[in-house]
């Protein structure tokens, strides 16, 4: 099935009502037969409902359909983007271990990598992510992770994916890419070499600012990659807090398996079953979002990048952009998401544009279908220092717009009088 039909179908397989839209199984447990199959089902011997802490069935539609949009092969739903993220990483790396990160992230994930991973014994170092090949320098024998986003917040930047790749595979290293910004529609990291996806699906999956959760996806046969690799003696050797489960031995995609029955199960955090049906509505039309949000930020970016109180636009559909030629080669149909930032000469210019604004709602979110703009030095990247800030490429001046569905032309003309407030 192509990724429209995909969206609408997958994972879906009508129940006893013949229900078109999916059922929203608000239930926190499930009834058992007997004794034999609740033992069965804990052991993995028969496959099915045991706790929405684990799994729910209206979940696993989201997970289904999102696993098959992405080109993957299953996937798990979080409570949140952040902990999707938290989930990769501490499902392949544990105390006394390092994760290798792009420096060009979101605010949240820099703060999670560079400060909260390292409570937990984690260390996190960083390259550029336009020179990949600042990597193999950072890497030893207990690198777990090459973290990056697939086009990067605010910064919008493209990484050469298929270099990053390359190297992590030369060393044997899992890859995580966030992709939460282009979305498989525009870009399918699996293709390129990737080996886990995360999203937070709080942005464009939803649509609309409605729900927050996330979702993580492994690639097809990740088992290969992990099967007596000495990186990940974890999926090699017996569980004890799972009856001595071996996890690559199992037919079961290993990671997504790994992630639910150690990390969600303790862990907890675990998407609603309310919120993963809120998912599930926005994939049904996510294609046509992105294309309209594209064109929308392409037409924005065209008249910033004329006007002479602009220093810089950050947009990759931008011929003129730095990231044009990385965006053709791993973007879809020249499409490259509602995302831009653009860059004005001072904080105090910045300030009064975003104050101007009208149509505009500043609101420190992206990928809703009313348009966002955000000033992320004081926002979401403030807990960063100056060296930090022009590290991710986050200078005081940068005005980061989420474009949403609104007629272009009031957008632009909507800037266009902040501008000259």
């Amino acid at each position: 099935m192509n990724f429209q039909t995909t969206a609408l179908h997958a994972g879906y397989e009508k129940d006893t009502q013949g229900t078109m839209a999916v059922p929203i199984y608000q239930t926190t447990a499930y009834e058992f037969r007997d004794v034999e199959h609740a033992a069965d089902l804990f052991a993995l011997k028969e496959l099915g409902n045991i706790y929405t802490r684990l799994n729910n069935p209206t979940t696993d539609v989201f997970e289904k359909r999102f696993a098959q949009l992405e080109g993957g092969e299953a996937a798990l739903a979080t409570s949140s983007g952040m902990s999707a993220i938290f989930f990769a990483i501490a499902n392949a790396a544990e105390a006394g271990d390092n994760i290798v990160c792009a420096k060009q992230l979101y605010g949240g994930t820099l703060t999670q990598t560079a400060h909260t991973l390292k409570r937990f014994g984690i260390e996190s170092r960083f390259f550029d992510v336009h020179n990949p090949s600042e990597i193999e320098a950072l890497i030893d024998e207990k690198t777990k992770v090459i973290f990056f986003e697939s086009l990067t917040n605010p910064s919008i930047d493209v990484a050469d994916t298929e270099a990053i790749t390359a190297i992590a595979n030369k060393h044997n290293i899992l890859t995580v890419v966030d992709n939460t910004v282009a979305t498989p529609v525009i870009c399918r990291p699996f293709e390129f070499g990737v080996d886990v996806v995360v999203h937070s699906a709080s942005k464009y999956t939803t649509g609309q600012g409605l729900a927050i959760g996330g979702i993580l996806v492994e690639r097809k046969n990740l088992v290969e990659k992990l099967k007596n690799n000495p990186r990940y003696k974890h999926f090699n050797e017996p569980d004890e807090s799972y009856h001595g489960l071996v996890y690559v031995d199992v037919p079961l995609p290993p990671f997504t398996l790994r992630a639910r029955l150690s990390l969600l199960r303790d862990l907890g955090a675990v998407s609603s079953p309310f919120n993963s049906w809120l998912f599930i509505q926005g994939l049904e039309h996510l294609s046509l979002r992105m294309r309209e949000h594209s064109q929308n930020a392409l037409a924005l970016a065209e008249f910033l990048e004329a006007h002479p109180k602009v220093l810089k636009v950050n947009y990759p559909g931008l011929t003129s952009n730095a990231n044009y030629e990385m965006a053709q080669k791993y973007f879809t149909d020249g499409l490259c998401s509602g995302l831009l930032s653009f860059e004005v000469a001072s904080l105090k210019e910045a300030e009064k544009i975003v104050n101007a604004t009208k149509l505009y709602s500043l609101v420190v979110n992206i990928g809703d279908s009313k348009s966002i703009i955000t000033h992320p030095a004081s926002t979401t990247h403030q807990q960063l220092s100056d060296e930090e800030l022009k590290a991710c490429g986050v200078p005081a001046g940068l005005i980061r717009i989420s474009v949403g569905l609104e007629s272009a032309k009031d957008l632009i003309d909507d800037i266009a009088q902040a501008l000259e407030a």
